[in-house]
């Protein structure tokens, strides 16, 4: 079993909302100079889940269940709310008619500062706009013991438990379901922030999402980016990898597309060897989105 230092982390309440969709644009051009007018991000997405796939809906940036913000409109309390949510985080519902089922945390959104959250169908059926959440955040300050090579950020012991990692040889084995290059990676780029949010997988060129098989990326697929270093920021580095769970859905966006929030990084090669795993989703290690138990 590999050792943690799961037991020294600090458990925290953070509470939240679910934000409203907003128009961004009247109009959104895309890559292609194509104008749109289209669903974006916030609310309460009914039919996109976790385990759904990334490509193929009618929208932009599509987030999968409840878009949830800090119910405190201070910048850095908003700030604090996405920085603390680790995906694998338990949720519980404090109001409404679904007050006191739980969901799970599953992404988080850059820019918008949204925390994503999963709830079972019949509870996505009965919440509203006005009911609150309140998060139960542990995680950041995971770290592997023995890897100091290795960073880990937005991950809940929880999930990583349940994730297929393995040390051999002084490496830690990560499946993944795809492995791709920091070449396609865009929006995001050069932040420093990547303890929050994400960054996008760029899908404007078709040879790339051909091979690389992109267009079968799933919402929740736990994915590595070959030549990225994710430490203190993003950036490309030889050599480095990092680890990350898809969070929100395609874009036409130039310089978009799935993005990605990270879970495991290393600058040094030959630390985090990635192995392809058809099964490695958060949907169905945690049993919850597409694939949770009727």
């Amino acid at each position: 079993m590999i050792k943690t230092n799961e037991k020294t982390l600090v458990e925290l309440a953070v509470q939240g909302v679910t934000n409203h969709s907003d128009e961004f644009l009247a109009h959104e051009v895309s890559h292609e100079g194509i104008a749109h007018s289209l669903p974006g991000v916030g609310s309460i997405t009914y039919n996109v889940r976790v385990g759904d796939k990334s490509f193929g809906w009618t929208s932009d940036h599509t987030e999968p269940g409840v878009s949830s913000i800090c119910t405190s409109t201070e910048k850095a309390y908003m700030k604090g709310y996405n920085f603390l949510a680790c995906i694998g985080n338990e949720v519980r519902i404090l109001t409404g008619d679904a007050k006191g089922e739980k969901g799970v945390v599953t992404g988080k959104h850059g820019g918008v500062e949204h925390v994503l959250i999963d709830f079972p169908q019949k509870v996505l059926e009965k919440l509203t706009l006005d009911d609150k959440f309140l998060i139960r955040s542990v995680g950041q300050g995971l770290a592997i013991v023995d890897f100091s090579q290795i960073r880990m950020m937005n991950l809940s012991p929880s999930l990583f438990k349940k994730m297929n990692v393995s040390e051999k040889n002084d490496s830690i084995f990560v499946g993944v379901t795809h492995i791709i290059p920091a070449e396609i990676m865009g929006s995001g780029i050069g932040s420093l922030a990547c303890t929050r949010g994400d960054y996008d997988i760029t899908t404007q060129d078709s040879e790339a999402i051909k091979k690389y098989h992109l267009d079968e990326i799933r919402l929740g697929d736990i994915i590595a980016i070959e030549d990225a270093d994710n430490s203190y920021g993003r950036c490309y580095k030889k050599g480095a990898v990092s680890i990350c769970v898809v969070a929100h859905a395609n874009s036409f966006i130039a310089g978009h597309g799935p993005g990605v929030t990270t879970i495991m990084t290393t600058s040094k090669a030959g630390i985090i060897k990635p192995i392809l795993d058809a099964h490695a989703n958060i949907a169905e290690l945690m049993k919850i989105g597409r694939y949770s138990k009727k």
